[in-house]
């Protein structure tokens, strides 16, 4: 089963590439422990979804630790990869998105898959409902997914505010996916809708998405057609991106997919900002040292 991993964009709030940052005495990164967590989980198989130019970088780190224990591959998200007819506007920098990123993917993805993000530590238990959802699916299903969601007390940085999937649902099935900036303040959630609707606030155990899903195949078959749609409508401007949470979103008003809730009881760690690092390096040698991990890792 494969595990495909988002690892193209740069952190600009962190101020650098996220998922080339040591965060323990052995230079493993906040990717190593993840991958390390989902291979324990039962995933076989890793796609590396990166910059092209970056490419060496991984392959002399996390390539080289993992080539013994896992198969990796990598697939490249480049700004002009882009069906016919459609081309980069000029001037534009910002990369088309997350399901522009499974798009670029589409020739390595061959299974059902989980997706995370390269820069986010997401718990040893979550692999295993991950892995656990996806191995009991019938064989060629399709539009069955899920989202491992955490409690947005579990997901915080002291630091500032986060963006964060706001789920809502109706017997564990996802009725509606609200990407928001969440921030705290005296103990309130705060919650601000990126699509400039009303803000709102929730409570500490209130279950939000982490980027955290579980697709079947078709998911990507799914990119490549909406991507034509998210181009003609939006090709043109600067910043717009195609991305899987507002993706998801749409297929699930559109009844086209069905999004299980899977809640995860682990805690989050993750840099989005410079100041979180000092925080999750004292985390991970915390797990360390309870046994969690080995040292080193590999």
């Amino acid at each position: 089963m494969q595990l495909v991993i988002l690892a193209a964009g740069m952190g600009s709030r962190f101020g650098g590439l996220k998922q080339m940052e040591p965060m323990d005495e052995y230079g493993n990164f906040i990717i190593d422990y993840s991958i390390y967590d989902a291979v324990e989980a039962g995933f076989d198989s890793i796609v590396l979804i990166i910059k092209k130019e970056h490419h060496q970088a991984f392959e002399d780190t996390i390539g080289k630790r993992l080539k013994k224990i896992v198969k990796v591959e990598y697939a490249f998200q480049d700004m002009n990869d882009l069906p016919e007819g459609f081309k980069v506007p000029e001037g534009r920098e910002k990369p088309w998105g997350t399901s522009h990123a499974i798009y670029a993917a589409r020739n390595v993805i061959r299974e059902s898959f989980a997706m995370i993000n390269g820069d986010d530590y997401y718990g040893k238990e979550s692999f295993k409902i991950a892995y656990d959802f996806l191995s009991k699916l019938p064989k060629d299903s399709k539009g069955v997914y899920a989202n491992v969601a955490y409690k947005i007390a579990n997901t915080m940085t002291e630091n500032g505010s986060v963006k964060r999937g706001v789920c809502a649902g109706e017997n564990d099935m996802m009725t509606k996916l609200i990407e928001s900036s969440i921030s705290k303040e005296d103990g309130k959630y705060t919650v601000s809708p990126l699509d400039g609707s009303e803000g709102f606030e929730i409570n500490a155990d209130q279950v939000v998405s982490m980027n955290f899903f579980c697709f079947t195949k078709d998911y990507v078959d799914l990119c490549v057609r909406d991507i034509v749609p998210f181009l003609t409508a939006k090709g043109t401007e600067m910043k717009s991106e195609f991305l899987v949470p507002i993706h998801v979103n749409e297929l699930i008003a559109k009844k086209e997919i069905g999004v299980k809730i899977l809640p995860s009881p682990c805690v989050w760690y993750g840099v989005t900002y410079k100041e979180d690092k000092e925080l999750v390096v004292k985390a991970f040698k915390e797990l360390v040292d309870k046994g969690l991990y080995k040292k080193g890792l590999y």
